[in-house]
């Protein structure tokens, strides 16, 4: 584990005092709901209606079965398919790993070693 993923396990063990359990993963959202702003810069309001889209968060905190994503990476998941709960006052979604659509992480540019696979 870098340095740097070790300070942010630090600081957010700080801030939760949560132990995950089983295969479960709890992430806070990248971007607040309501209004984004598209590739262009336009204001897009909340109420627009818009098709299925995925959201990208922050992995927080794993449970001790999760095997593909750690604390740090970026996830990507289904906003509609989410338990939402609140710590100290910060919003965070919590779900399953196989719930979790994609993974961006940094050491998994070389992992030609993982299936991926769900058994």
């Amino acid at each position: 584990m870098s340095s740097n993923k070790t300070a942010t396990a630090t600081q957010i063990n700080d801030k939760l005092p949560i132990r995950m359990l089983h295969d479960r993963v709890l992430v806070r959202s990248d971007s607040p709901e309501g209004e984004r702003r598209s590739g262009g810069g336009i204001l897009i309001p909340a109420t627009a209606a818009v098709g299925k889209r995925l959201a990208w968060a922050e992995v927080v905190a794993v449970g001790q079965n999760v095997r593909t994503v750690e604390v740090g990476d970026r996830v990507l998941f289904d906003p509609e398919d989410r338990a939402e709960v609140e710590v100290r006052g910060t919003a965070y979604v919590l779900m399953r790993e196989r719930d979790l659509h994609a993974v961006a992480a940094e050491r998994l540019q070389g992992a030609e070693d993982s299936t991926g696979l769900y058994l």
